[in-house]
């Protein structure tokens, strides 16, 4: 059985045995165990669920078996922490831009089709891997790379087939400075998309984006959950039939510009999610194309720019226009 509740009267803390950490948290009222766990021990969502089921945790001693059960608030939360699994993701001599290194971060222009970091599923191939093989990476030896947390150095991600910039961190402290500054919004993101459709310069689009109720890994504007999320889109040039836009996120929701491009009619090219496939463009055509935050050393603000990549240079002039388009020079 787990420790029951420890003898100091239950305040926060962490209680060492022979191979585990058993870390204890008073229960926040009306939450679900599994969410609970995520945010008192900053543990994925999947993880804290994997140690529910597993028996690993108790609730005033007494273990519970279901991750969705609502808290009372006056528990006190157990969690028998297994010891990590040797580090299984390879540093790898993969092509990889850099855009800009220092010794606390770093920034890439990263290719589409690269995933950001390895899953469960994904050992090789990813962003991760590639810059193990070049540099030290924030949180390398805090998580067992079977488990979503397994995110060295990844304080934001770009979907596998969106291109663009990407920062990093390379050490613990800049990490939470950089997840500090996309936490509090402190950043601001441009992307360049071509979109089918037509959408009108200037418009915001504000709505808020859930989980798909049926289609769960696809979110939707309402949905499970929903968020506020806004975007700004600007259209910088035109075809019949499609729209190369600059678009802004106020917010940091999941797949935000490819939905709300979807939600006003006008999907981005070649999105098989939210769109239809294209034969101009073997992905969708969303770019990363300017990020800019605070340096998490010294505060100050940093550009990083990431040109247009050919594949949708040359979706645009496929479809029938121009590059640099009209007004445009710095694509």
């Amino acid at each position: 059985m787990l420790p029951a509740r420890p003898s100091d009267g239950g305040d926060s803390g962490i209680l060492r045995s022979v191979d585990h950490d058993v870390r204890t948290f008073d229960a926040p009222a009306g939450e679900r165990l599994d969410v609970a766990i995520a945010m008192a021990l900053e543990f994925s969502r999947t993880r804290a669920k994997e140690l529910v089921d597993e028996g690993y945790v108790t609730l005033d001693g007494r273990p519970v078996g279901k991750p969705a059960t609502l808290l009372r608030g006056d528990e006190i939360v157990s969690v028998l922490v297994p010891p990590s699994r040797p580090m299984m993701v390879e540093a790898q001599d993969l092509e990889l831009d850099i855009i800009f290194e220092d010794d606390a971060m770093a920034a890439i222009n990263k290719p589409p089709g690269m995933v950001a970091h390895p899953t469960a599923t994904v050992r090789t191939g990813t962003v991760v891997n590639a810059l193990l093989g070049r540099m030290r990476l924030s949180k390398e030896r805090r998580t067992d790379p079977a488990d979503d947390d397994y995110r060295p150095g990844i304080v934001h991600r770009l979907d596998k087939d969106t291109s663009g910039v990407m920062v990093v961190a390379k050490h613990d402290e800049a990490h939470r400075a950089l997840s500090s500054a996309f936490k509090k919004r402190l950043t601001e993101k441009e992307y360049v998309a071509i979109a089918v459709g037509d959408v009108d310069d200037g418009v915001q689009v504000d709505a808020p984006i859930g989980r798909h109720p049926v289609k769960r890994q696809q979110m939707t504007v309402g949905g499970s959950n929903a968020r506020s999320a806004g975007t700004m889109i600007r259209v910088v040039a035109r075809l019949p039939g499609y729209v190369l836009v600059r678009a802004k996120p106020h917010s940091g929701r999941t797949h935000q510009i490819r939905v709300h491009l979807a939600h006003v009619g006008a999907p981005i090219l070649g999105d098989l999610v939210y769109g239809r496939a294209s034969a101009a463009i073997d992905r969708q055509a969303l770019h990363a194309y300017r990020l800019s935050l605070p340096h998490p050393v010294d505060h100050q603000a940093i550009t990083f720019t990431a040109q247009v990549p050919q594949d949708m240079v040359a979706a645009w002039l496929q479809l029938g226009g121009t590059w640099p388009p009209e007004g445009a020079p710095d694509l």
